[in-house]
């Protein structure tokens, strides 16, 4: 039986740092279709509040198509495959217009990234979308995250905003999710089929038995993307992220919810050491090359948690190149794995070298001056 709370302490939530906040197309537009300024407004205005407390905000917004439809003269969703990706094309360019508008009222800077599956499940890629999030939010910026429906076909496609805001959470490192949605949280059994049905406030252990309890997928009570709000709970269980499903509308919900206060769903993330988060990106891609280090760069990886430098490299074996899984060896030790952010061929030029020196020897500016960043380096004990 499925272990759940009616109430619960959200004390810790009020100290998350790093939050992601999903908003579905339900929220941005109207039954008509045209788009909802109140709440976008009111959805600006809370991010940057949030951000002027010292948060960092991650946006995933749902909505381009929807957006789009209009604009391009359709009543409704085309099923022309074509058709939809140019409404989402068309789409894309008036949302991010809108909110570049409403949250330069509030003086922040927003940009656009779009995310399709292969930038999940692609180590190089996944190192690019990670830096690049990494380094918007250090630079001030709030990113703004959609799936690039424009160009995803079925087979690349993530599928839905939910699963695409949890993969997020998950690449960020993020300390907090919240789902934004048309329903105040998850509930024992469909209130709309029952009126004694109860908001569930806390799951404080992720279970499969919340999959039938969400409705099954394609279901009738799955509607409303409950089923797919379970999913981005499991990815975010799995990875050490809080996450929380809440009513869109409620007043000032997000402030409310950073203010500890008790609202919709809390799915409490395990207790997850740093490196397990790391295992499934690094320990999942076949090793396609093995990089050699002496001793005193072997003691800084084990004792330190240091990155791998070129300074510490002797030699190479494979032909792996920017991107891949290679395996970090002393000798015949095994002592990581990680994601290269170079070529066999270029860590053989930098091998041994300080980084004021990488330039000359690379014949260019050095992108990186880690070849394996310990937030991509796995130890293997």
């Amino acid at each position: 039986m499925m272990k759940y709370l009616t109430t619960g302490n959200r004390e810790t939530i009020g100290k998350k740092k790093r939050i992601v906040v999903k908003v579905g197309t339900s929220s941005l537009t109207y039954d008509n279709g045209k788009v909802n300024f109140r709440y976008m407004d009111h959805l600006a205005r809370q991010l940057s509040d949030l951000k002027n407390r010292g948060l960092e905000v991650i946006l995933v917004t749902s909505g381009a198509i929807g957006v789009g439809l209009p604009v391009l003269g359709f009543k409704e969703k085309p099923t022309f495959l074509p058709y939809k990706q140019a409404c989402a094309a068309v789409g894309q360019g008036v949302l991010m217009n809108m909110y570049e508008h409403l949250f330069h009222e509030y003086g922040q800077i927003v940009a656009q990234l779009l995310f399709t599956k292969g930038d999940a499940v692609n180590s190089k890629r996944y190192l690019h979308m990670r830096g690049t999030l990494q380094a918007l939010l250090e630079l001030g910026a709030i990113p703004i995250v959609n799936e690039n429906d424009a160009v995803s076909a079925d087979e690349i496609k993530i599928g839905d905003n939910d699963t695409l805001s949890a993969i997020v959470a998950s690449v960020a490192e993020a300390d907090l999710l919240i789902i934004l949605s048309d329903i105040q949280g998850l509930y024992d059994k469909d209130p709309k089929n029952h009126p004694d049905a109860t908001l569930i406030h806390e799951v404080p252990e992720f279970t499969r038995e919340l999959f039938a309890i969400a409705g099954g997928a394609g279901t009738a009570r799955g509607t409303g993307g409950m089923y797919t709000k379970i999913q981005a709970a499991e990815i975010c269980v799995h990875s050490g992220i809080d996450m929380i499903i809440a009513k869109s509308d409620e007043e000032d919900v997000l402030e409310r919810i950073m203010d500890s206060e008790e609202i919709g769903t809390l799915f409490r993330g395990e207790n997850v050491h740093p490196q397990l988060k790391k295992r499934d990106i690094i320990i999942g891609t076949a090793v396609k090359g093995k990089i050699f280090v002496d001793e005193g760069c072997k003691k800084a990886l084990l004792e330190k948690g240091s990155s791998l430098l070129p300074v510490g490299i002797v030699g190479t074996e494979g032909n792996f190149l920017e991107g891949d899984t290679v395996a970090v060896y002393f000798h015949n030790q095994e002592l990581a794995r990680g994601i290269s952010h170079y070529s066999a061929s270029d860590v053989n030029l930098m091998k041994g070298l300080r980084t004021e020196k990488l330039a000359e020897a690379l014949g260019t500016e050095a992108p990186y001056d880690t070849v394996i960043h310990r937030d991509n380096l796995l130890i293997m004990k």
